[in-house]
């Protein structure tokens, strides 16, 4: 929201003064007063719903959001998948929010005001209570369902966690509710919570349980996925179909797909919900730190993997053209789906430093395998510093709903030619690519199921799931993904980067005639004046050994960290539940294996 900042610390005030003490005996007590304001007013109503808007991502949890994926290439392997990992360190089970939505839900009953006021508002709230469960079940699976404020000393406080279907089924109800009740249909600012972001949401949520019981079949739970599968079916298709929201393609295909993530005010005919950055106000978020600087700890790049799953622009695998693994990069990216040109630096990516447009190949210094994304990044060098992004951040797009409804129909063996066209085809050919976009797919991309999904046999399913890694990518979706799909195993993938035919040989990596990369063995000291960069592959750096390979020694794919250990377990589905928090309630239990 624009002024989220500013609005919450209004409605925080309010709140505390519901705290007050009593004035004269006479006088109706200030806690009183404060509450009628709020509750017996539609104002005070839109002012306290404000204060639930913390429940959705920040804009650091939104381009942070996919830092534990499979595609993700990263400085350090991600803690879960170390030894070292326990329950001491788990966080998250956190309740204040739930206490703030509970708090206004009772009380949001006032006669002062007509019957549908109240109701869009309890609406509101619910939705935020189902986002703030479902996100709490995703996390730690069973979880105590409370639906009221309890008392300090209310046994719920100290009892049971809620097996995680029966608290699904109330998530469920919450947002029917809010797909029901809330009124408002139209938010110019994308920042406020209508009844399409409601469905929309309704969709994920149903699209991801429905699979969860699926796929996930340790919880016995597969004869009711069909219901599940239907409602997101059913939710996508009351936005496609009501809303107005369309894809967007107003700055072509080589552009419109990158402008949705680097525009200052939300690209409204896609982006439903977004998080609205304002520098009036110092509302800004370090996506460019993040993305472009070396002195960010993260260094996040695609993998090699990955960029191999974008289609070429005739709608085929690149992986079926003959000699794709030892393509050097300059030419393994062209002829390609352009969302990869709108998601990494390659060819013709420039920056603007100073004023002044300057070629911007992958960065070395910040690189780890060559992919490196600029999805969320701004192009002016101005922005690295640190938190001076004022883009907007997307929360929730049309494109998603689209990916929803194809993948609970394809899920239902209900996806016809014409769901296609109008879904993963519309997607498609916003990207630029020709073929295969008005009729469903008719056999399996040996690369995808070799390499990703080797249970899945039915097309359709194995091309939205390769679409919706690369339409979502980076926007903190992929690790639910994987839960729901049973394929948490792929973060422990290893780090593959662009191909080098031969150390000692400079790169030319956006064939501008300047050379922007050398992989040596031993880096020289001094370093020579010369345009490129210099990365060491050789054994060692110093006396530990070198995390930074080719997979041949001196030619080969890059390599990072492959001689590091990466260990899976299923009990990593789940986070453990905090060991200060089972100390204070010995009742909630552990996560098995934690």
């Amino acid at each position: 929201m624009k002024q989220y900042n500013f609005r919450l610390h209004i409605i925080f005030a309010i709140l505390i003064s519901l705290f007050l003490p009593q004035c004269e005996l006479e006088e109706m007590p200030k806690s009183e007063i404060a509450k009628e304001s709020i509750f017996n007013t539609e104002s005070g109503l839109e002012l306290y719903a404000y204060s639930f808007y913390s429940v959705l991502p920040s804009p650091y949890q939104i381009h942070h959001g996919d830092a534990m994926s499979d595609y993700i290439v990263r400085v350090t392997i991600p803690d879960i998948l170390t030894t070292g990992y326990t329950a001491n360190q788990s966080s998250g089970w956190d309740w204040e929010e739930l206490r703030n939505i509970n708090y206004f839900i009772e009380n949001c009953v006032s006669e002062d005001l007509a019957p549908e006021v109240n109701e869009h508002y309890i609406g509101v709230a619910r939705f935020f209570r189902a986002w703030f469960y479902f996100e709490m079940v995703k996390k730690f699976g069973d979880v105590p369902w409370i639906d009221y404020v309890p008392d300090v000393d209310d046994e719920i406080l100290y009892g049971e966690r809620d097996d995680r279907a029966f608290v699904m089924d109330k998530v469920r109800e919450d947002i029917d509710y809010a797909c029901t009740h809330i009124s408002m249909e139209n938010d110019p600012t994308a920042s406020l919570i209508t009844k399409w972001i409601a469905y929309a949401f309704k969709s994920r949520i149903c699209l991801f349980e429905g699979t969860f019981r699926k796929y996930r079949t340790e919880f016995g739970l597969e004869s009711s996925a069909p219901d599940w599968l239907q409602d997101a079916e059913d939710a996508a298709a009351e936005v496609m179909a009501n809303s107005g929201f369309e894809i967007y393609t107003g700055a072509g295909s080589e552009d419109s797909y990158r402008e949705l993530f680097t525009s200052k005010q939300p690209v409204t005919s896609e982006v439903m919900l977004a998080v609205v950055m304002n520098q009036e106000l110092a509302e800004l978020h370090e996506a460019n730190w993040r993305w472009t600087s070396p002195t960010y700890g993260v260094k996040a790049n695609f993998s090699r993997y990955f960029v191999n799953t974008y289609l070429l622009l005739d709608g085929t695998p690149f992986t079926d053209v003959s000699g794709y693994e030892t393509m050097e990069f300059a030419n393994e990216v062209k002829n390609r789906d352009f969302r990869l040109k709108q998601s990494i630096r390659l060819g013709d990516y420039t920056r603007i430093d100073g004023g002044v447009e300057v070629p911007a190949p992958p960065d070395w210094g910040y690189t780890l395998t060559g992919y490196m994304p600029i999805k969320w990044s701004l192009d002016d060098t101005y922005y690295d510093l640190r938190d001076y992004n004022d883009n907007s951040l997307s929360v929730i797009r049309f494109a998603e709903v689209l990916l929803n409804y194809a993948e609970a129909k394809a899920e239902l063996g209900t996806l016809t030619d014409s769901d296609w066209a109008n879904t993963i085809g519309l997607l498609r050919a916003r990207a630029g690519i020709t073929g295969g976009l008005s009729g469903k797919p008719i056999s399996v991309d040996p690369y995808m199921q070799t390499n990703y999904f080797p249970d899945v046999v039915d097309a359709s399913i194995m091309e939205i799931r390769r679409e919706r890694g690369i339409e979502l990518c980076c926007e903190g979706l992929r690790w639910a993904d994987l839960c729901r799909w049973d394929r948490g195993e792929l973060i422990t993938q290893l780090w593959r980067g662009i191909y080098v035919p031969a150390i000692d040989v400079p790169m030319d990596l956006n064939e501008d005639g300047i050379d922007d990369v050398i992989f040596v063995e031993s880096t020289p000291n001094p370093l020579p004046d010369v345009t490129y960069q210099f990365v060491n592959i050789g054994e060692y750096l110093g006396d530990s050994p070198n995390p930074q390979r080719l997979t041949e020694g001196t030619y080969g794919e890059l390599i990072w960290m492959d001689t590091y250990e990466r260990i899976w377990d299923d009990k990593m589905y789940l986070y453990p539940i905090p060991e200060e928090d089972i100390f204070v309630n010995p009742n909630l239990g552990q996560n098995p294996g934690w």
